[in-house]
């Protein structure tokens, strides 16, 4: 029997050597924190992580980042209820200072608002109660498999095209110096794109490398985060198109000044075509923001 670590914070349970597991190379090693305290959804979660083969462990409340760095985890999984008024600060300063740990917010009774917030302050993805926990560990992985290929190509430097200098060791891209404050959604579609580049990447295949998961008939993040993160290379780089469009079928990563593509860019608010040849309104922009930034 593996003895099981403990600390102040709550133990860590490694599964018995006699007991057996199904695992895979994604979950066998992976170590995952829950800050919750609804016994009931912590007990079954739990059940799902010893039989991946993860090491968990439950925290009661907040713990400094530099605890957190020390566990040396994979992922969070976090209720901002349980923590208050200072849920969003904790979500964003761990967010902020360890951007190789994989966030999960897992509440009840959240409004879009709040989802769009927790989202924007860093969250790599948003789980409503009630869920299944195979749900909540299917996007354990995915996000962990995100932030694995990001640390990857990090190792790789800095891809530039045209003014464009995109730095996955800071998931962040740069015009002239200057950040372009991109989401970590929208910069791992920069870094999908730019990935691939002159190689058109189908919709589907975009929303299965950036968001982890197959993408649902209908949904719009796609072409959305694609609009969002134009308007935003263009209000930098008015001078080259970065992302082109091949409708019907998706996008092409290919630095060109704008003389030579021969279209003019599109205005900074407009939401223009998308790669399905239809436009999206002010309602969807909202909706996948909510259901993916």
């Amino acid at each position: 029997m593996v003895a099981a670590q403990t600390s102040e914070a709550g133990p860590v349970r490694p599964v018995p050597a006699s007991r057996p597991i199904m695992t895979s190379p994604e979950t066998a090693t992976l170590r995952v924190a829950i800050i919750d305290d609804d016994s009931g959804f912590v007990h079954v979660l739990a059940k799902r992580l010893d039989s991946a083969g993860c090491q968990h462990r439950t925290l009661s409340g907040p713990v400094p980042a530099e605890e957190l760095a020390a566990m040396k985890l994979n992922a969070l999984v976090v209720d901002p209820v349980l923590l208050g008024p200072l849920g969003w600060d904790f979500i964003e300063r761990v967010c902020g200072m360890l951007p190789d740990i994989g966030v999960i917010v897992c509440t009840q009774g959240a409004t879009v608002a709040q989802r769009v917030r927790g989202l924007r302050l860093g969250a790599d993805d948003w789980v409503a109660k009630p869920c299944h926990p195979d749900e909540v560990m299917a996007r354990i992985e995915a996000v962990v498999r995100r932030h694995r290929r990001g640390r990857t190509r990090a190792d790789t430097g800095p891809l530039v095209a045209g003014e464009l200098e995109v730095r996955p060791d800071r998931f962040q891209a740069y015009v002239g110096g200057e950040s372009l404050e991109l989401t970590r959604r929208e910069f791992e579609l920069l870094q999908a794109l730019a990935d691939h580049g002159g190689k058109v990447l189908e919709r589907d295949e975009i929303y299965q490398r950036v968001w982890g998961y197959a993408m649902i008939h209908g949904d719009r993040s796609v072409d959305v985060f694609v609009r969002k993160l134009r308007s935003k290379l263009q209000k930098r780089s008015p001078a080259w198109e970065y992302i082109h469009t091949h409708f019907g079928i998706g996008y092409r990563f290919d630095a060109k000044p704008v003389e030579a593509t021969g279209d003019a860019p599109v205005a900074e608010g407009s939401l223009g075509p998308s790669a399905d040849g239809e436009s999206a309104d002010a309602s969807e922009l909202d909706a996948a923001s909510a259901a993916g930034r």
